[in-house]
């Protein structure tokens, strides 16, 4: 069969990774990239993902000539997070072209039930059923962490209680300012209101993951999910990559949201966000290293499974953005081969690294 003609949508933290993944990957060929710098303009793929040599595609921000190269999946890797609905509105407009889309984000459309209005979705199912084709937005975390992971364990479960899913990472060496400063707030005084922390916004960003498992359980939640958010200061003086965290200001924050029926927890999303590992050295601890996921399963048997990963140098925060970009990636063959419309991770087949052993 011919390899599936992809092109890369950004070239940053997950899509530089997202470039080395296709061009590892025997069933895809890079097609395109987009970039939103000028002055990515005109490079070759190979140098803006830093694979040390060309691949003989060069980027352009001409969004256009791209869609009218007709590729069979755009890998959609662009920043989301401070712009949700513009992100929302190019994914749609290339399904409406007809062209397939995996996306990191904005992960509310994991499973946008009771997130975005009816009439939003109408857009995309009707794009889905004109043109056939699919849109698939996951990653590590919202996904395969705190969906698929999760769901296959329950598979062993005689009883569930609860089901909880925890990212518990140290974020100083994470590259994201926006993210970091305007989103969570780390390094701010603790009286500046980050943007993540208004009531309702937690549910609008993770409640995806929590509805999606409790879908994938057979369970109806309680409405509205329960928000709970605990912000500490820094301890001491810490330096991190997107910028450095005084003392007192803030420097690390847990938060749960729990997905609740008769008032009971039974779908649980925690988070715990540190600036250094020694900040708060009371909070839950990753099973090794600087960071990871785990997944508790309460009830019988009890069960608890820690996903661990580091980069070859080293770094989880790395690994972290290679992660979500395979995710993506290896995706891609079993979305375009997908219905119309929206595909989540209850949608898909077993996505596996099909090709990507090493000869």
């Amino acid at each position: 069969m011919q390899p599936l003609r992809v092109v890369v949508w950004s070239t940053g933290t997950i899509g530089r990774h997202a470039i080395a993944g296709i061009d590892a990957h025997p069933a895809l060929e890079l097609v395109g990239v987009w970039v939103s710098n000028p002055a990515k303009d005109g490079k070759d793929a190979g140098q803006l993902a830093e694979l040390g040599r060309d691949l003989g595609i060069l980027a352009t921000t001409d969004k256009q000539a791209l869609i009218d190269l007709k590729p069979d999946c755009i890998v959609h890797t662009a920043m989301a997070d401070d712009r949700v609905f513009e992100c929302i509105n190019d994914l749609f407009g290339f399904v409406e072209a007809g062209i397939n889309v995996t996306s990191s984000g904005p992960v509310l459309l994991q499973w946008p039930e009771r997130i975005l209005p009816p009439e939003m979705m109408d857009r995309l199912v009707e794009a889905g059923r004109k043109t056939g084709a699919s849109l698939h937005v996951n990653g590590i975390d919202p996904g395969f962490a705190n969906d698929v992971l999760p769901l296959a364990l329950t598979s062993l479960s005689q009883r569930i209680d609860e089901v909880r899913v925890m990212e518990i990472a140290d974020y100083s060496t994470y590259y994201q300012p926006v993210v970091m400063g305007d989103m969570f707030g780390f390094g701010r005084p603790m009286d500046f209101r980050p943007l993540l922390w208004e009531p309702g916004l937690l549910s609008m960003a993770w409640g995806s993951v929590v509805r999606q498992i409790a879908a994938g359980l057979g369970i109806v939640l309680d409405e509205p999910l329960v928000e709970y958010v605990d912000q500490q200061p820094a301890a001491f003086d810490t330096e991190s990559v997107s910028g450095d965290v005084k003392a007192g200001t803030r420097g690390s924050v847990r938060f749960e949201l729990r997905g609740q029926v008769d008032g009971v927890d039974r779908v649980v999303v925690e988070h715990v966000t540190r600036t250094h590992p020694d900040q708060m050295p009371e909070w839950p601890q990753p099973a090794e290293g600087g960071g990871g996921y785990r997944v508790i399963i309460k009830g019988e048997p009890f069960m608890q499974c820690d996903l661990t990963h580091h980069g070859e140098h080293g770094d989880h925060n790395v690994s972290g953005m290679i992660t979500t970009a395979q995710r993506i990636v290896n995706a891609v063959p079993a979305v375009v081969a997908a219905p119309g419309g929206l595909v989540t991770a209850l949608d898909l087949p077993l996505i596996t690294g099909k090709g990507l052993v090493a000869t």
